[in-house]
């Protein structure tokens, strides 16, 4: 669940202004609108709106949708409150976010633009067998949150919290966690048949933000020698 056509073209200007912007945005999404047309656009905001709103309802019961309008209709997007669960669970919107990662989903942009929420942006070419694997991950995740909430599952030693579990891990010889390897890695009948492994176990986001480091080659081994 990203932004596609519909959702990023109000983007691009802001993207290719920037110092370090890159212009060959502009020429794309000026080929997305000349190639769709005036109709194709139309459909392809109909299906992202219609798709927003099927997650947005199906999620209600389980979690609070933000911004909906009088009648409860989301736009193109749908906003998942997760500030309530820190105080029942200590489970917060990265937690979800890495969790997904086990389900076999990149998460949706993450406390934007509230902090604490999940913004998921359906295109219009996702299709429903993709909008039911998602709101399922979520409807999953949401029960493995109860299990907190009640009792079931240690408040810091749990999958949320432990998320995302890589084969090293899960195959290790020791596994010193509260809860099992299958519960960990296949978390649903959907990884069992086509399961994607992340590459790296939780990391340390507010680390790694403020101590950036480069992994390319030197600027000044690219320089040619004199």
């Amino acid at each position: 669940m990203s932004s596609g056509g519909v959702a990023a073209a109000g983007s691009t200007g802001a993207v290719s202004a920037a110092p370090y912007g890159s212009a060959s945005i502009l020429p794309i999404s000026w080929m997305y609108v000349t190639m769709m047309g005036g109709e194709g656009l139309r459909a392809a905001t109909e299906g992202a709106i219609l798709a927003a709103n099927y997650i947005a309802r199906r999620l209600a019961p389980h979690y609070p949708i933000l911004f909906t309008g009088p009648r409860g209709l989301v736009a193109h997007e749908c906003i998942l409150d997760l500030r309530p669960l820190k105080a029942t669970s200590a489970v917060e919107a990265e937690d979800v976010a890495k969790r997904l990662i086990d389900y076999g989903f990149h998460a949706p942009t993450m406390s934007f633009p509230v902090a604490g929420t999940l913004m998921v942006e359906p295109t219009e070419s996702e299709s429903k067998a993709e909008l039911d694997r998602f709101i399922d991950a979520m409807i999953a995740i949401r029960d493995e949150i109860r299990a907190i909430e009640e009792g079931r599952m240690d408040r810091a030693d749990n999958p949320l919290k432990r998320a995302p579990h890589t084969a090293a891990t899960v195959s290790a010889d020791e596994w010193p966690h509260r809860y099992s390897r299958l519960t960990a890695a296949w978390p649903s009948v959907a990884q069992k048949s086509a399961k994607y492994w992340p590459p790296v176990a939780r990391v340390d986001n507010v680390y790694g933000d403020r101590h950036l480091f480069c992994s390319c080659i030197p600027i000044a081994e690219l320089e040619p020698s004199a």
